[in-house]
């Protein structure tokens, strides 16, 4: 258990996971943490994604315009959290309503983990930004691949399904379905798609 807290060890297992999702999910899985952990471990990607965040618009700047410009660290900290943690609930739920047989638990180990994995994409990217500026959009668009492909072999194994084709089509429109909604409620409560002042 000590081992996990090593960052290279933590480091081989992102590369273990990235060229082969089912053993990667299947290794999180057995380590069969107790919730606390997860949460803990969940909460502290949370935190540590919005430091490499801020450090990424730093270095590349943050868009003047688009989608909760201008909100604070901790707003989007917050959102970010909830975000995740409505998309543990829908892993799980929605996989069982079609026959799966994951749980809670196990839907909210592997959500943290692949928000591990992005947060060392995040940090490829920084360095990118530093080293090769025009490569750094590069980075992020197939990082939003890779999630998809890693997403899809996590519910796959963690359900027991036997498709990941289905899985995918599945977790693509549940996904535009649970942003749909947020959307609406990011709208109510007035964070939503603000605009920057014209100069």
């Amino acid at each position: 258990m000590s081992d996990l807290l090593r960052l290279p060890i933590l480091l081989t297992m992102v590369r273990d996971t990235i060229s082969d999702p089912k053993a990667g999910a299947e290794a999180i899985l057995a380590l069969n943490l107790p919730r606390a952990a997860l949460w803990l471990a969940f909460a502290l990607t949370i935190v540590l994604s919005m430091i490499m965040g801020e450090l990424v618009m730093l270095i590349v700047g943050a868009p003047e315009d688009g989608p909760l410009t201008g909100q604070t660290a901790v707003v989007m900290g917050l959102l970010q959290g909830a975000i995740l943690f409505v998309g543990v609930h829908a892993i799980t739920h929605i996989g069982r309503l079609f026959g799966g047989t994951g749980s809670f638990d196990g839907a909210l180990a592997l959500v943290t983990w692949l928000q591990f994995i992005f947060l060392v994409l995040q940090a490829l990217q920084l360095v990118t930004a530093l080293i090769v500026p025009p490569m750094a959009a590069i980075v992020s668009l197939l990082a939003i691949l890779l999630f998809f492909w890693l997403l899809s072999h996590f519910i796959t194994v963690l359900h027991g399904f036997s498709s990941v084709g289905q899985v995918f089509l599945m977790t693509l429109l549940s996904f535009i379905g649970i942003i749909f909604t947020l959307s609406l409620v990011l709208t109510i409560l007035g964070l939503g798609f603000q605009t920057g002042t014209p100069t």
